[in-house]
C-alpha cells in the first residue's frame, strides 16, 4: 500500500469515528492544561488511526495531537484528530481530521478530510494538490492570480495573538476579511478561493497536513519570517504572488 493509499484509508477510519460521535447528546468533552477543549472523539479518532499506523508502518515515528510524540530525522506521521475542536463539540461543521507524513522534517504528503462538510483534499509532492466533494471526481486545486493586496481576500481563524494595529493596518488593506478559520482558510486559498490566510499561533500538527496541499497548488505556506511552516509556531498561507507584501506587514507589526 502506498503512503497516500494508507493515508486515505486513515482519513476513512477517521470519518467513521467523528461522524458517529458528531452532535451526540453524550459526548464527553474535557479541558486539556492548555485550557482547549478535547473530546472522546478527539481520542478515540487519533487511538484507532495510531493502531492502524502502527500495524501498518510499525517502524514510522507517530505525533498526535493528543498523545504525543516528536518528529526527528526519518518518517513521522502527524496526525491532528479533530482539528477545530470548539467547532465539532458545538455543532458547527467546519472540523476536519489532518494527517501529514514527514520525512526528515518536510511534509511529504497531506490529506485534509471534513466530512461534516462532504470535503477532503490530499496533495502528495510531485503529483498536484487534489479535492473532492461528497466522494466526486477529483479535481485539482489551483490557487489565484489575485496580485494586488487591494483586491485580495483574507480568512483568519480569530484575533487572539495578534498585534491589534497590524491586524487593524492589513485588515483595511484588502478587499474583504472573513473568519472561516482553522484549516479551512488554508483550503481555500488552495482553491482559489481566498488569496491569503494568516495564523499568528499554530503547533505542528495544525499544520503538517496542510504545506503539501498549498504548495502542490502553487501556493506558499511559510512562517512570519518567511521560513519553512512546520519549523515555526506561526503561519502565513498565500498565492504566492502576494506573500512577501503581506510577510513585511507582518513582520512590520
Amino acid at each position: 500500500m502506498t503512503d497516500l493509499a494508507l493515508a486515505q484509508d486513515l482519513a476513512d477510519i477517521a470519518d467513521r469515528i467523528s461522524m458517529s460521535r458528531y452532535r451526540q447528546w453524550d459526548l464527553v468533552v474535557t479541558t486539556k492544561p492548555d485550557m482547549s477543549p478535547v473530546s472522546d472523539a478527539d481520542q478515540a479518532v487519533e487511538r484507532a488511526l495510531r493502531e492502524h499506523l502502527q500495524t501498518h508502518r510499525p517502524d514510522d515515528t507517530l505525533v498526535g495531537e493528543e498523545y504525543g510524540g516528536a518528529m526527528g530525522a526519518g518518517r513521522a506521521w502527524i496526525i491532528d484528530p479533530i482539528d477545530g475542536t470548539k467547532n465539532y463539540v458545538r455543532g458547527v461543521p467546519v472540523w476536519a481530521t489532518l494527517i501529514a507524513l514527514a520525512v526528515d522534517g518536510h511534509a511529504q504528503l497531506g490529506v485534509v478530510s471534513a466530512p461534516a462538510l462532504g470535503r477532503r483534499w490530499w496533495a502528495e509532492r510531485g503529483e498536484g494538490s487534489w479535492r473532492s466533494e461528497f466522494g466526486g471526481e477529483p479535481v485539482r486545486n489551483q490557487v489565484s492570480a489575485v496580485s494586488e493586496l487591494a483586491d485580495a481576500s483574507l480568512s483568519y481563524s480569530d484575533h487572539e495573538g495578534w498585534e491589534w494595529q497590524s491586524w487593524l493596518d492589513l485588515v483595511d488593506a484588502v478587499w474583504r476579511s472573513r473568519a472561516y478559520g482553522d484549516f479551512w482558510s488554508h483550503m481555500m486559498v488552495a482553491e482559489g478561493c481566498v488569496d491569503i490566510a494568516p495564523e499568528p499561533a499554530l503547533n505542528l500538527w495544525d499544520m503538517a497536513a496542510l504545506v503539501p496541499v498549498v504548495e502542490e497548488a502553487v501556493g506558499r505556506m511559510t512562517d512570519w519570517s518567511g521560513e519553512p511552516a512546520l519549523q515555526g509556531d506561526c503561519a502565513l498561507t498565500s498565492n504566492g504572488l502576494l506573500h512577501d507584501e503581506v510577510l513585511a506587514r507582518l513582520r512590520h507589526g
